[in-house]
Order: C-alpha cells, then structure tokens, then sequence
C-alpha cells in the first residue's frame, strides 16, 4: 500500500472510531456519553487468553455498556540498561490474542492491542533505558510489528505503538521511525500510551492518530470519597489537557485509568499496595469523579479502565482490594453512565 493510501486508510479508520463510538447508529441511547467506553483484559501467563474463563469475562465486560476491551500481550527485559526485549512464560501466546480477539469480536466489543514491555523483576518500566539505543529500537521495532501484523490480520480496531516507556519516549527520530514501520503494516488509528507524567515530554504526537495518556493522576492527599475534593483534585488537569490537545490538534484517551479499591487510592491511583483495608466506596466515587470530570469534553476521546477480573490462580491482588470493578459499587457506576 502506498504512502499516501496508508495516511488515508489510518485517517478515515480513526474518524470512524473515534466518532463511531459515541454515535454509531446501534448504541443504546443513554444519559450520559463518553466517546470510548473501553475495559482493559490483561494476561499474565501464556495460557490466559486460552482459558475457558474468557468467554465469561468479555461477556461481563459488555453487559457494563463497555464497547471496547483492550487486550495486553507482554514481552520482558532482563535488566533496565538491556538491548533486547523476549518472550516468557508470562507472554500471552499468538494462538491466545487470535482467540480472544476473535472471542471479543463475537461478543460485540471493538479491541485496542496495547502491547507492553515489562521487566523480568517486576520494576518499571519507566526505567528503561538501553544502553545500546539503536540495538534496543531496531529490537523494539522487530517486537511491536509483529503485533501491528497481528492486529491487521485479526481486525482489531485500534492499536498502540508503546506503553510508559518514559526512558526512551523523548526520543523522537527513533519513535517517529518504529510507527512509519507500524503504519506500513497496520491500517487502523494509532495511539501511545504514556504515564501521566510522561505525555508532555513526548514530542511525536502528532505522527500519531490520539494522545494515549494513563490517567494516575493523584487527586487528593489523602483517603476521601467527597464528590467536591475530587472535583477540585481534576480542575487543573482538566484545563492542562484541554490547553495540551489543542496545541497538538489531537483528542486524549484515556489508555488507562484505575483506582484499585482500597482506602487512599484517589491519593496513589497507581498503587497495588496502597493499604490493606478495602474501600470499594472509595473506588466507586473515584470513577464517578473522573467520568463527571470529562463528560461532554470536545477533545476527550474516552477511557479504557485498568482493569477486569484477574484469571484464577494468578492474582497477586485479593479480589475486595483489586482493580476490578466487578461486582463491586464501581461497576453500578459504569452501568448508569453506559447503559442509563
């Protein structure tokens, strides 16, 4: 395919999505409307997304009025200075995201691929940073192709190009150059997932189709489910991304956005760990907050929430204190915004 036929194709995919989602002839009429309304099935082990479980879990996450599921296949690193990225026994398999993919299709949900690179020992990977930066992108770019080929094989919908990975992000030539090879391969609208943090460093938007931001933002300094403190914990991020999406001329999703449910998430969003006493009302107020936040925003292109069920047995979280919404106020909350 041609240059000039790859932009047009990428152009009029990322229209439809991104206006598609909130005003697609088959969605229900509701109250409430955010563009993209997304929840995010990751894996952990190579069988995940084989399992029997998966059927269950995305028809779950379709009846909260989600339109979107968001699947995470993992590549690792040994170390933070490493040239190279591979596969464990903690890597989705193909056969898997072709699975569920298919499985996500057949339930009515559009997908978004958002592979990740992670570390062997579980640190962040914001602190990646090669020592070999050309070895490392010619690696990366071998590793995120394979995926870009996958998504167009299997249609899936949107695709990210890269995840947090702050320590090489401000490198915009070697960027610029991995999603040139993306969209010889991938037709559909591209995005990145940057932390909150990390977005504004971040000088290849516009080789990009959306801003991908995930949303950790702490909103307060401490436990609180008062709809005012969190309404005024948003304020200035709200004005900061509006000002931010029309400089770059690009609407913001919401790649990620969570709050585990446990007492002072709003205050540490990004925190498994944050306390060991659960607070699911916590949780719940959270989510109505951020979707009160940025409804009715022009330049807001939706969220997709981290996260739905963790697969049996590989869990490092008890459910009461986990990210899920599942069955907990949380999801009651996802379904009046939704579904009305």
């Amino acid at each position: 395919m041609s240059a000039l036929r790859r932009a047009a194709a990428a152009l009029t995919a990322a229209v439809a999505v991104l206006t598609g989602c909130s005003t697609g002839g088959d969605d229900p009429p509701a109250p409430h409307r955010v563009q993209l309304r997304g929840i995010t099935l990751p894996a952990w082990n190579t069988d995940d997304y084989d399992r029997h479980e998966a059927r269950h879990y995305l028809r779950q996450i379709a009846a909260t009025g989600a339109r979107w599921v968001v699947f995470t296949p993992t590549w690792y690193q040994n170390g933070v200075r490493d040239s190279a990225m591979h596969t464990t026994g903690e890597t989705a398999s193909d056969r898997g995201v072709r699975r569920i993919v298919g499985l996500a299709h057949a339930a009515g949900l559009k997908v978004m691929l958002k592979p990740h690179v992670d570390l062997v020992d579980g640190g962040d990977r914001a602190g990646i940073r090669p020592a070999d930066r050309d070895a490392w992108f010619t690696a990366y770019e071998h590793f995120i192709t394979h995926y870009a080929e996958l998504a167009e094989d299997l249609g899936a919908e949107q695709f990210s190009v890269g995840t947090e990975l702050a320590g090489t992000s401000a490198d915009r030539r070697r960027w610029t150059r991995v999603i040139a090879a993306v969209r010889d391969t991938y037709r559909g609208p591209l995005t990145y997932a940057a932390n909150y943090d990390e977005y504004a460093r971040i000088r290849f938007w516009r080789s990009l189709d959306v801003i991908g931001i995930d949303a950790y933002w702490p909103l307060t300094d401490s436990a609180t489910t008062d709809p005012e403190r969190l309404a005024k914990g948003w304020e200035p991020i709200v004005a900061e991304l509006a000002a931010f999406a029309a400089r770059q001329d690009r609407k913001i999703l919401f790649t990620e956005a969570g709050y585990a449910s446990q007492r002072g998430t709003t205050a540490a969003p990004y925190s498994w760990t944050v306390s060991e006493h659960p607070a699911a009302d916590e949780q719940s107020a959270a989510y109505q907050a951020l979707l009160t936040a940025f409804d009715g925003r022009s330049w807001w292109a939706g969220v997709c929430w981290w996260m739905w069920d963790d697969w049996p047995d590989s869990g490092e979280t008890a459910p009461r204190l986990a990210y899920t919404p599942h069955g907990k106020p949380a999801e009651k909350v996802l379904r009046r915004w939704w579904r009305g």
